[in-house]
Parts: structure tokens; sequence; C-alpha cells
């Protein structure tokens, strides 16, 4: 187990990690005192659950009666007569309400037929705020009763916690907006900066890989130097993660190696694959009503305890009377075929063994071992099959002996405490749409008539074309700068007080082309950076001879966090100042739409007219009078 500092604060702090799942979800926590080394907890007591000792997650399920209202939570959801309550209030249960908040780009897309809707007139976020909200309560009802003079205790901090929230691999800066809309929705911080900076995010990888190392997992896989794929094998999603520790640190330092993948193969798509095969099976049969009972029962026993292919696995969900010998039902019992149960996992497990494979083949570094966590992993047929696959590549297989359930909820404290990783693989390319200096003799410019317009400044540009900042699968440190150089320009001193800038990315397999009618609709809008620039106006004579006014700045961009961050910066009498940016992620567009810039790149020194990038890490790109790339 890696050594923990002393906290420095000068008072008394509560940090509570919340692990929203598809299915289940957590709640870990950590109380720091000034001058003690701090400890990670879980709460391991829920309304509904006190007889179940050490329960460390409850359902993540809401009930809302006909005029909104939550009615049943958690655990309580699913208590006897629950169900029977529901029906006579016209209740509607939210679940796997998670899964509205992804990305609709790329598998999530497919999605939506499969998730259950949510109540009416509810959006996601409003549903997210009221588990938030509960969440919080129990974590409040858990402490105050298990510590001395708990209730005490929790007024001493209640006004100041901080919270980290998790969230699968492929999440990106427009899920966590709707995440952190919905826990001030919960009244769990203000809307205040000061509010939104008592949130981390952390992603569900890195989160896990944290509690493999406070649980001494990597302590012998990591001696001799080789990478490690984090498996966080879910409710919903299956998040892959590879790192390695950072060979010149004297701290417990760790740099992530392979772009992080997330993929829809949680332990609810074996459900889905259940459901389908008894649907078809039982279609002529009476008990073809009571499928998604059946259902629920083989996902409360029998899915967990299948570990033998050879072996028939049972379902019981009836009564003595239930029988039904043409459909293998006898004695309220469903005999199914190991084999077909097996077949359940298949796409689990293969997605699991090839991804595991794919983050080996682009490592920065040598893989030799993997470790499972998630509730899925708990799973023996799971995780014997994902071993005899993987170690035919020579890769060990290991899952930590206690609680790999709690992995993400334990190992987001270990994050906001321990901070272990210090560098991250850019998941995607990362650039802006601009304009080139127009260049006749190049026929990518010659082909573009159609997009060419002069500036201000009276330079002849072409539009439409994508300048990259950062090329996908990067290790990026944490203080890494990049910068996107802009100019704005206008005849008249108009220019807007504030600037926006647009940051793109490019979702196709290999790199991004130079121009975004090349993209094959690649390319998609990530978010949009404004910031204050009135300050930077200057006047300018332009190639007739003519005055035009330019504002000259940088957007300073740190994509190593577990967030992105933004800076404007600009010189006054060759000094460089900074000043605060604004991040705005729009719902994910498939088009970049108008492209005719307002904000014209300008070239690195000594490029060509035709080439170039607004962009270079830690350092501004100069500029030659009268030029836009």
């Amino acid at each position: 187990m890696a050594t923990r500092s002393v906290y420095k604060g000068s008072r008394r702090k509560l940090v509570l990690a919340f692990d929203i799942g598809t299915t289940f979800s957590g709640i870990s926590y950590s109380i720091l005192d000034p001058g003690q080394v701090p400890e990670i907890k879980g709460v391991t007591r829920f309304p509904a659950n006190e007889h179940i000792s050490g329960a460390s997650k409850i359902p993540t399920i809401i009930y809302y009666d006909a005029q909104g209202k939550v009615r049943a939570v958690g655990a309580e959801a699913t208590c006897e007569g629950i169900l029977e309550q529901a029906q006579d209030g016209n209740w509607t249960k939210a679940e796997w309400f998670k899964l509205h908040l992804r990305s609709k780009i790329g598998a999530g897309k497919t999605l939506t037929e499969h998730i259950p809707d949510l109540p009416p007139n509810k959006t996601v976020i409003e549903v997210f705020a009221d588990f938030l909200r509960y969440m919080l309560q129990c974590a409040k009802s858990y402490i105050e009763d298990t510590h001395a003079n708990g209730p005490d205790l929790w007024t001493s901090v209640e006004g100041d916690i901080d919270f980290v929230l998790s969230h699968p691999n492929g999440w990106e800066g427009t899920e966590q907006t709707q995440m952190r809309k919905a826990i001030v929705l919960s009244g769990l911080i203000p809307d205040t900066d000061s509010g939104h900076s008592r949130v981390s995010f952390v992603t569900e990888g890195e989160a896990s890989l944290h509690y493999a190392i406070q649980n001494s997992v990597l302590s012998t896989s990591m001696k001799k130097g080789n990478g490690i794929v984090i498996v966080d094998a879910g409710g919903g999603t299956i998040d892959i993660s590879s790192y390695s520790d950072v060979a010149d640190s004297t701290t417990n330092s760790y740099e992530e190696i392979a772009v992080p993948q997330c993929h829809f193969h949680g332990a609810i798509f074996v459900s889905l694959l259940a459901k389908v095969f008894l649907e078809e099976f039982l279609k002529d049969s009476d008990f073809v009503d009571d499928v998604e009972h059946i259902v629920k029962c083989f996902n409360e026993t029998t899915k967990p305890r299948f570990r033998n292919i050879e072996e028939p696995q049972y379902v019981k969900f009836g009564s003595l009377r239930d029988n039904d010998p043409l459909v293998n039902i006898r004695i309220g019992q469903l005999k199914l075929a190991g084999s077909d149960v097996a077949k359940f996992f298949e796409p689990s497990i293969n997605c699991i063994a090839t991804s595991v494979l794919e983050q080996c083949r682009t490592s920065h570094t040598k893989i030799a071992h993997v470790v499972l966590v998630g509730g899925f992993a708990a799973n023996d047929w799971m995780f014997n099959s994902v071993s005899k696959l993987l170690s035919k590549q020579d890769l060990n297989v290991l899952r930590p002996e206690n609680h790999v359930n709690k992995a993400v909820s334990d190992g987001a404290i270990s994050f906001y405490l321990d901070h272990f990783v210090r560098s991250r693989v850019s998941r995607l390319a990362y650039g802006t749409m601009g304009a080139r200096a127009y260049a006749p003799w190049d026929a990518e410019h010659r082909a573009r008539q159609k997009d060419l317009y002069r500036s201000a400044s009276g330079q002849l540009l072409v539009s439409g074309a994508f300048f990259i900042a950062l090329p996908k699968n990067v290790q990026v440190s944490e203080t890494k700068e990049f910068r996107i150089s802009m100019v704005q320009e206008a005849r008249y001193r108009m220019l807007s007080s504030s600037i926006t800038c647009e940051v793109w990315c490019y979702r196709g397999m290999g790199p991004p082309p130079q121009w975004e009618d090349l993209g094959a609709g690649k390319f998609s809008h990530l978010c949009d950076i404004s910031a204050n620039v009135s300050h930077v106006i200057q006047p300018r004579i332009g190639l007739t001879g003519q005055m035009y006014y330019e504002q000259d700045f940088d957007m300073v961009l740190l994509f190593g966090l577990t967030e992105l961050k933004a800076q404007i910066a600009w010189k006054e009498n060759g000094v460089e100042k900074r000043g605060p940016a604004k991040i705005v992620y729009d719902p994910v567009s498939d088009a970049p739409g108008d492209t005719t810039p307002t904000l014209l790149p300008p070239p690195p020194t000594n490029s060509h007219p035709s080439g170039g990038s607004p962009f270079s890490p830690s350092k501004k790109n100069k500029k030659k009078k009268g030029n836009r790339a």
C-alpha cells in the first residue's frame, strides 16, 4: 500500500466520492483532520439495507409518482410491497438513467432502444440530481450514526464538502458539464465558481488504478517496469485503461500509456441477451409473459453464480405448481444449458480480450499484467474466460481479493488524496478550424476557390482548414500547455469585447486531414472557449495601406488533466499577461457547420504560407507581418 502524507489544511474537511453506476451505486469518503493521515472509508449501511452487513452498494433506481415526486430510491425501491405500491399509485421507475448522459457519437448512438425511457417530464439531469441528493442523505446518516459525536462532526463540515464524481472513460467535457449541472440542481453545491471548484471528475479507469495501488495489487507487477491494464467491468460499461510507473520518480507516480477505451458491454448486456433468448425460447409457452420476472431472477442468482459451461443452470422464478416440461420448467425452476448461458457472456468476454490486446499493441510501454475490478469482474466465468484468452498472449490476469465492486468509489477518494497519475494520453486529435494564406501553386488551394475571401488586412485566404493542436495517442503531462495563437481583424474599431475560439476533434482512425471537407464526417465540435479580449485591440496598416484593427492573443489549453482547462494570454510591452477563459460544451454535432472563420490563426516562424499550424506547446508562434496561415 502506498504511503500517504498528513493533511496539511488548517481545518477539518470532508471529501465524498459518488460512484453512480448504471445498476448499482456506492459512496466512499474521507474526513481530513489537520495533522492526521487521511483514511478512506466506505458507506456500508443504507436505508432498507440495514440487515445486510457490509453492504457497499445500492441499486441505482428511483420511483416517481404521477406528480413527479420521488417516492422510493435505492434499496428502498426493491423492498417487498414496493412493486404493488408502484402499480397502485401509478409510479414510474427510473433505472439505467446514467446511460442517458452518454455521448451520442460512436457506439453510444445505437443504445437508445435498449435503455428504459426517463419518467414523464423528467430530464436526465433532474433524475441524476435527485439521486445525488439521496446519496448525500445516505452519507450524512451513516457518518452521524457511526462516528463519535457524529451529528457535531457533520455540522462542522457540511457547508464546504468536496465531491468527486466518477464517470466512464469515454465521457468528455459535455458529459462532465451535465453532471456538474446535476450536482448544482441537487443543492449539493452553489452555482458559483467557488461551488464548481468543489467538484472533481475522474474516469472509472483512473479511479480503479488508484484502488489497485492502495490495495497493493500493483506492488509486484510494477517492479519490473512493465505496464498494466486496468479493466473496470461494471454494470453498463467496460472501461479499459493502461498505466506504468514513472521510472525516475521518487514518489508514487504513474503515467497513462495508451488511449483509454470505453465499451457498452457491461453486465446489463448479458441480461439483455438472456432476455432475447428467453423471449424466443418461451414464445409458445404460457410463461412467455413472465420473461421480465425470469430475467430479474436470473440477474440476482444465476448470472453472478455462473462458472461452469458443462453444468445445467437453474433459474428459480415461481412456485411448485409452475411446470412446463416442453420448455424445461419444473416446480418453478427454468433449466438452461450451460452452453446457452455462456453465449450471453461471450460478447463481453471477447470485448475485454480484444480491447486489452489493442492496448498492448498501441501502448508506449510493454504490458505484462491485467487487473479486473468492478462488480462484473466478480463473476467467475467471465474472469476465468478472460484469463484463459489472455494467458495465451503471456498476460497475467488478476483481480483484488476484496470488494472489487468498491474499486471506483474508494479509488476516487484516493485520486483526490494521492493523485498518482501525472500524465495522460490524448483520446483524440484536437485542433481548430481556420484559414490558410492562399497559395495559387497549391492544388488543394485551387480546388477550394469557393472558400476564398479577403481579410481586413488585405490577405487572400482560403477557409476550411484544420490546424492540429494535439495528435491522438500522445502522452501529455498535467502541466504541459498548448496554445492556439489567434487573430481577429476588422476594418473599423467595432471588434467584440469577447471572443470565441472553437475546439474541434477528429474521431477518425488515422491522422486528421488538413482540410475539413476531407474528413468524411469525422470532425466534431468539442467546445467553445470564450474570453474578454477588449484590452488587446491594436490598429494596424494592411497590405493596401488602409488601417484596420486587430486582436492578437493566445488561448492556452491544458489537455493533461481529467478536465480540459483554458486561459487567455496576451502581450503588454513585451510581458505576457493572462486572464480567465470560459469553456462551453454544446451537444456534440456531427457537422462543423459554418467554417468561415472570424479567428485567423497566424503561421509559425519560417513556415510556408500554405502550411503551418497555429498551435505550439508551451511557446507562442511568432508571425510574419501580413501573413495568416
